[in-house]
This record gives structure tokens, sequence and C-alpha cells, in this order.
């Protein structure tokens, strides 16, 4: 096997030509393999094989810097800085991570997870190479979904200032999870299909190639700014921005490939190289279905179906579910979802509302202004995005709907951990960040029935309002349960005494199992679904302080800034006689793994929680 003479960063390249096709196709091989097995970013890999052996094969590494836009496409990169052998453990708890990480290898220049950063770090990186003296190339590798967040545009307004020699590249495959949508969509489509340009430009370069000087002239031709491409694509967005333009090129083809980064090198500016790619490349079903093996579970390679299927709904299909409920009834509430419409659960909602559903792209930012623009003109948007990537947007929903106490409901799903992505996607910050903004109100459900309600209490509320609920299955117990929803009301489950424990969303399933421990060793104990992390229901804590000695409070977030924190300072506040301990996460970043054996990691199990509350409360 050709793949087996890579032990290193830069074993590429003592490779004969002959052996790379073989080589891209053994990459294709063993990341399906493995990825069937693992789960994790399939589609977005098998689309860059190619593009990935020509980095390494024209550029040096860890000498020169290659940032990937998201990462999650960095697979291959892995493999050829030798990295094969740990790829068992892709995504496993204390194994290697789906993302690039700087922590991991040297090869790895930039630490990454979310999209549209990579062109800034790049030019981080060309003006520090310039101040301390440095001869290194940087690569900037983007997808054309990215560019559709703003924060790009940030980055390509400053690049044509660039000191010296800077390479983005553009990875267009036409997608980013869902279909990319939008103007710069639109362009580009142009430019992959601008064949006047591309055959005429091939056709010119080979008749040149002919004749006497004609290298010279072709060479002209294809590094002046002013050259064809100006006269037969009008208006050349990003020469015009001052970025030289070059391509598109084949991104599969390694010969290709290479003399363009070639080129690339010899400006000494910002380029852009337009590479187009197709997104899951060499295997059938992830070509067909690209959006559904973005981020795949285990699967059966001869179909490409899920080895592991679930039976049960999710709290993504609830919310889908009650999204088109609610469309049916209310012709004034819209959807809005920031590139995942699949992965949020609103591809239903779109299928039958087409009118009042929008896909912005990875544009978070723009998502929430944009739904506080709908609720100022009286509809009532709905906007449903994941845990991590809703804080990108956190001046927009305080600044943009909060003061205003507009009616933008957010659906958080991905809530609390989340498991193999790791720390770049894990949501455990949204009840400290939400929290913390005035006309806030955020809720949290115990199972899939209140998740239903919450979003319907929601619609009907006159202020901002959040949702957060988990990722994967949706509890189904406790459906006795179902107090009516009332603003900064929490619901008795078991009223006893001696201790309460207060459980937020998915914390009510682990206190449902706490309290049986506790009951087993003989303690009273009472359990609260919390519901309203904010407001928070005072008026109960005044109440059970009478008649509990230990208030335990349990969430799936960070503790500073979170509910039980909240829950702490307010008990000071008032002097009450009953003492607060406090269940969550770490202030620290989680990383990859099992949600399960992050649990147990980070002492949010049954048992952890169990131990520390009978020590507590033994040592009033």
């Amino acid at each position: 096997m050709v793949l087996e003479k890579i032990k290193k960063e830069n074993d590429i390249k003592n490779l004969d030509a002959s052996e790379l096709p073989l080589l891209s196709s053994e990459i294709r091989e063993f990341l399906i393999e493995k990825i069937s097995i693992s789960g994790g970013h399939l589609a977005s890999n098998l689309g860059v094989v190619e593009l990935t052996m020509a980095l390494h094969l024209t550029f040096s590494f860890p000498e020169d810097k290659i940032i990937w836009d998201v990462g999650h496409q960095s697979y291959t990169h892995k493999i050829l800085t030798g990295r094969l052998k740990n790829f068992n453990t892709l995504r496993k708890h204390g194994g290697m991570s789906g993302f690039p990480k700087k922590e991991e290898s040297s090869c790895d220049a930039f630490g990454t997870g979310h999209s549209s950063t990579s062109i800034s770090a790049g030019l981080g990186y060309v003006e520090a190479r310039r101040i301390l003296g440095q001869k290194n190339s940087v690569i900037s590798v983007i997808g054309d979904g990215s560019l559709s967040g703003g924060m790009a545009y940030e980055a390509l307004n400053n690049a044509a200032q660039a000191t010296g020699n800077m390479i983005i590249v553009l990875n267009d495959n036409n997608m980013s999870i869902s279909e990319n949508v939008g103007g710069m969509s639109t362009y580009l489509g142009k430019l992959r299909t601008a064949e006047a340009y591309t055959g005429l430009k091939e056709g010119i370069e080979k008749t040149l190639s002919k004749i006497k000087y004609g290298d010279i002239v072709a060479g002209a031709l294809r590094t002046t700014k002013k050259g064809i491409k100006q006269f037969l694509i009008p208006g050349m967005l990003f020469e015009e921005m001052g970025i030289t333009y070059l391509g598109p090129i084949d991104g599969h083809n390694i010969e290709q490939l290479i003399k363009t980064f070639k080129e690339a090198k010899r400006l000494n500016s910002a380029v852009l190289v337009h590479v187009c790619t197709r997104k899951g490349r060499g295997f059938e079903p992830a070509e067909r279905h690209p959006a559904r093996f973005h981020g795949a579970e285990p699967f059966q390679i001869e179909n490409g179906l899920p080895i592991h299927k679930c039976t049960k709904a999710n709290y993504t299909d609830i919310f889908s579910t009650v999204m088109r409920k609610l469309g049916d009834r209310d012709d004034k509430v819209v959807a809005i979802t920031a590139a995942m419409a699949d992965g949020t659960g609103l591809k239903r909602f779109k299928n039958m509302f087409p009118d009042r559903f929008f896909d912005v792209g990875i544009a978070e930012q723009h998502a929430v202004t944009f739904a506080a623009g709908l609720a100022a003109a009286g509809l009532t948007p709905i906007f449903a995005v994941y845990s991590s990537f809703l804080q990108r947007a956190y001046d927009q929903i305080l600044h943009d709907v909060c003061i205003q106490k507009l009616h933008v409901i957010f659906a958080i799903d991905r809530a609390g951990l989340v498991g193999s992505d790791g720390e770049t996607h894990q949501g455990i910050f949204d009840l400290s960040y939400l929290a913390s903004i005035p006309s806030m109100t955020v809720l949290a459900p115990k199972n899939k029935w209140e998740l239903s309600d919450m979003v319907k209490f929601a619609v009907n509320y006159d202020a901002p309002i959040a949702v957060r609920y988990p990722r994967g299955e949706a509890y189904d117990g406790l459906k006795e349960f179902r107090a009516p929803i009332q603003c900064g009301k929490s619901e008795f489950i078991y009223e006893e005494g001696e201790i309460a424990l207060f459980a937020v969303g998915s914390m009510v399933k682990t206190a449902v199992e706490v309290r049986q421990q506790l009951k087993d060793t003989g303690y009273n104990c009472s359990l609260i679904n919390v519901r309203f992390v904010k407001p928070m229901d005072e008026a109960l804590i005044l109440e059970l302080s009478k008649s509990h000695k230990l208030i335990v409070t349990m969430e799936e977030n960070v503790r500073t800034g979170g509910f039980g924190v909240r829950v702490s300072d307010f008990v000071s506040q008032c002097g009450l006689n009953t003492k607060v301990l406090v269940v969550s996460l770490p202030d620290e970043y989680v990383e990859h793994g099992n949600v399960e054996i992050l649990k147990r990691e980070v002492g949010i199990d049954s048992v952890s929680i169990y131990k520390k509350v009978l020590a507590g409360f033994i040592g009033l």
C-alpha cells in the first residue's frame, strides 16, 4: 500500500507521480472504512483528498501554515502529517480530535471548529511573518459555504493590504451543510459555468505554447490583473477587492492544483485560488446525499445506511413536528436557519411553507438581527440554531433583540454536552450568556412533551424568549406531569422534605435517578423541574427554604453565570439558612468523547451527584 509510506509530514513528496492516484484512492477507502465505524465528517473529507495532497506536495509543514476553515475537512491533512495510526481513536474520549488542534500536532497551525475564521487567522500569520522576519507560506482554505459568513468578508476587505504573499484557497463544492444560498453562491455558480472564459483561456494558452515566445506571453496573461478574465467575467469581485483571482480549476486534478499553487506562491500579495470539488467524491451514497453524510453516524459501507437505527424520536424531531403544526395554525410564524435546515429540524417547515422559511447561510449574527426586523414588522420569527453557534451572535441578541424587547424566539438545539465534536461544539455556555441579558426569558424542557408545550408558549409570549434542549433521544418519562406553563414558575414533580433537587431541562431525568438513590438510602427528597432558568422562581425557593436543609441545583452548563450560582446568590442575599449545592459543569472546555463518559468525567452523572449530595447533606 502507498498509504503505508506516509509516516510523517512531507513524506508524500517522496512518492513517484504514478503513486499519487493510488494514494488518493487508498485515502478514500481508508476514510470510508474508519468513519463507517466511528462516525464523523465524511462527505467534506472525501471531497478534498486531492486538494489536500496537492497542498502537501507544494508546501512544507510545519514551516508553512495551513488554516482549515471549520476544520471538519482536515482528516486527509491529519493522515499526511503522520496521524494515520491514531484514526482508531478519532472523536473518542482521549483520542484524536475531528478538528485541527494545535496541541495535537505542530502541523495544525490554528484550532478551528466554527466557520468563516480562516482568512482572519491567516492574515494574523501573514503580519506576524513580516514582523518576525520569516519566509514561510500561509494558506487559508475556506469553503464556499463559509463565505456566507460576514467575518469572511471583513477579512477579505483587509486581505488586499496583506504584506507579502497570502494564499486563500476557495474550496467550492456548492455546499455548506445544507445547499448554499445567497448572492455569493449565485456568483460562484456563474464562475463555475463560465465555459466561454475557461474554454477561451485554455485555447489561447494552447495556441501560444506553439509559437515563439508564446510561453512568456501566456505567463503574462495569467498573472496580470487586467487579463482576459476581466473582459469575459463582469465584475470579478475578488479582483476588484484587490485580491488576485486564479481559477476556477478542477479540485480533483493534482497536477493542475500543484501548478496553480506554485503560481500563487510567486505573487507578493493576496491571491485567491478558486477550486471546484465534489463533496462526498468516491462514495456514491455521500455524493447523492452530501448533507446526510456531513456528520455521519456509523454506517454500512455497502449502502450507506446507518448501523444503529434510532427507534425513538429525538428532540429535533419533536421540534420539527411542532413547527409544522404551528405553521398550519399561524401564518405569522416564520422560521430562520443559518445553513442548518436539516440539522435543526426545519426541513418539513421549509417544504410546507417555503414563503415563510429563510436560510441565511452561515451567518448567525445576520440571522438574529434579521429576525429582529421580522419581529418589529409584526411577524413571529423562530430562529432554530445550535447552542455553540448562537454564541457567535451575542451582541445582536443583546443589542438588536433584547434592548427593543422584540418577540424573537430562539430554539436552541444541541444544548449541553454534545459529545464527539468536542470543545468547539459543546453547548455549555448558553444559560450563562443568555441569563446575563435583561429582557431575555430562558426555558428548558424536561421531556419531549414539555418541549412541544414550551415552543407553543414561546409563540404566544410577547418578548425575547429562548427554549434550549439537548441533542439526542428525547426523554419520554414523567409523562403524567404536564402542569400548564406559567411564566417564571417551576413545576413540582415530587414534594417531600430535607433535600430539594432543582433540575434544569435535561438534568431532570438524572435527578429522578438521584432522588431514587437518596430515598433508597433513607432520605426524603423533593424534585423540582425548574422550567424557567430566567426569570427564576424566587417565591418557590423562599418557600422550600423553610422545609429543606439543602437545595441542590443541577444543570448541564458551566458554573459561572449559570442557574445554580444565581440561586446561591439569591439565597445568600435573602439571608436564608438553607445551604445550596451547585452541580454544574466546571468552568473548562470539555473535550470530545461519548456523552455518558464525559458526564462521569465532569461529575454530573447520577452516581457522582448522589455522592456529592450525600456528602453535602451529612456535612450540614
